[in-house]
């Protein structure tokens, strides 16, 4: 599998990596010919900014740091929700790779590369590890992912390479039986167990063998969570809840969805080969169990 991952990824040669310190970005970055890196965070630190610093050191990387302020973050809120069309309450997330791009853009940077791809056909996600059919799972996934960050960088004119989602490494992925994928090591279960043994030697084993840790957290975006909620008081949480007949999983996306109502307009009805979304009631294609419009992932309840 090192092999095929070391093929691949040197046919890659872009600008930069989108890089967090994390997992997949790391194994991007340390198998690419690329030495550019661009972290992001909300404020001066975060999670990912040691294990970033630490991998990047490991693989000679030249890492610029972009340091947002809480201001500059609620101010771009409603452009990422213009561009991508959502109110997803993943919408911290998607502002790190926003603010990753942006940089990139004001660096004369014309190509970044990412690790999308690698928990979906990995294993990456803890409830992953509680499926019954998991091949299955991933099987139909990766038929059906997408990815944010290409709708991202077609707005700033930056080709995104992903190449965790080269033909090659899918169909290899989809060939791993699930047991490879999710396993334990020294009495601790990870997911990517595949992916962290062929890697081994290329990077410290303090990378390799990290949790999973969502860009939106390590990033430390997710305290704007906290700053909308603050500004939203429980009366009118659960006013504008029954009022507007959605779903939402917390008073950011609430927020959000406002803010969708105001740049956006109204959510899209169903096609005539898709279904309604439970959360928001806009079209689901066959086989999709995430709205990309609202967020709903089939199984939640409020």
């Amino acid at each position: 599998m090192r092999q095929a991952l070391c093929t691949t990824f040197a046919g890659f040669v872009p600008d930069c990596v989108l890089f967090s310190g994390g997992l997949d970005s790391s194994i991007a970055a340390a198998l690419s010919p690329c030495r550019e890196g661009i972290l992001v965070t909300l404020g001066p630190d975060g999670p990912d900014l040691e294990y970033a610093r630490e991998a990047a050191a490991a693989i000679d990387l030249n890492l610029t740091h972009r340091r947002v302020t809480a201001r500059e973050a609620m101010a771009a809120i409603p452009e990422v929700i213009t561009i991508l069309g959502s109110f997803d309450p993943a919408i911290p997330n998607d502002l790190a790779v926003y603010f990753a791009l942006k940089e990139a853009r004001s660096l004369g940077f014309s190509s970044v590369m990412t690790g999308d791809g690698a928990d979906e056909l990995f294993g990456g996600y803890s409830f992953m590890a509680d499926m019954d059919d998991l091949d299955g799972y991933i099987r139909r996934l990766s038929q059906v992912m997408s990815f944010n960050s290409t709708i991202l960088g077609k707005h700033f004119e930056i080709d995104v390479v992903q190449p965790f989602l080269d033909k090659e490494i899918l169909d290899f992925a989809l060939q791993i039986q699930g047991q490879w994928k999710i396993g334990e090591e020294k009495g601790v279960v990870h997911g990517k167990w595949v992916l962290r043994h062929a890697c081994e030697g290329l990077l410290p084993a303090g990378i390799l063998w990290q949790g999973k840790r969502p860009l939106e957290t390590g990033s430390g975006m997710t305290r704007l969570n906290a700053i909308l909620g603050a500004a939203i008081s429980d009366e009118e949480f659960e006013a504008k809840r029954h009022s507007s007949g959605m779903r939402f999983y917390n008073k950011a996306h609430l927020y959000y969805y406002e803010v969708y109502r105001k740049t956006v307009g109204n959510i899209p009805r169903p096609g005539p080969d898709e279904k309604a979304c439970e959360g928001c009631g806009s079209g689901l294609m066959d086989g999709r169990d995430h709205c990309r419009i609202c967020g709903w992932v089939k199984g939640f309840t409020r």
